[in-house]
């Protein structure tokens, strides 16, 4: 059974730092593609950051390039988001993605961010 377990999410104030976390099993997690999306109150799910399978190549999302930065361990299944910096305008819930190819993709559940004062 496909899973995605993402966690770390909380209550932080601006400037402030957090990361999460995705737990991955049941899938051969060094075959995917992993990503970090997130989808703020009254707006669409947008692409965070994106590292392909074996870790060697990652993507941002403009809004938080130099801040954020995704990194995987595939010995352990997990990817991790560190969130540097922190926006009020990041206050959103964080989706984990595992992306094989355009027919096979995973979502986890989310973990809510909330940067706020």
């Amino acid at each position: 059974q496909v899973q995605l377990v993402e966690s770390g999410g909380g209550l932080v104030q601006p400037g402030g730092s957090l990361r999460l976390s995705c737990a991955a099993s049941g899938f051969t997690f060094s075959s995917y593609a992993m990503s970090w999306y997130r989808q703020a109150p009254g707006k669409e799910r947008e692409l965070v950051a994106a590292i392909t399978s074996a870790g060697g190549s990652t993507n941002y999302a403009d809004s938080v390039k130099g801040r954020f930065t995704i990194s995987r361990d595939n010995a352990k299944n997990m990817v991790y988001l560190q969130m540097n910096s922190l926006k009020p305008e990041d206050t959103a819930v964080y989706y984990c993605n595992a992306r094989r190819n355009r027919y096979i993709d995973y979502w986890g559940k989310g973990t809510l961010v909330t940067v706020s004062s």
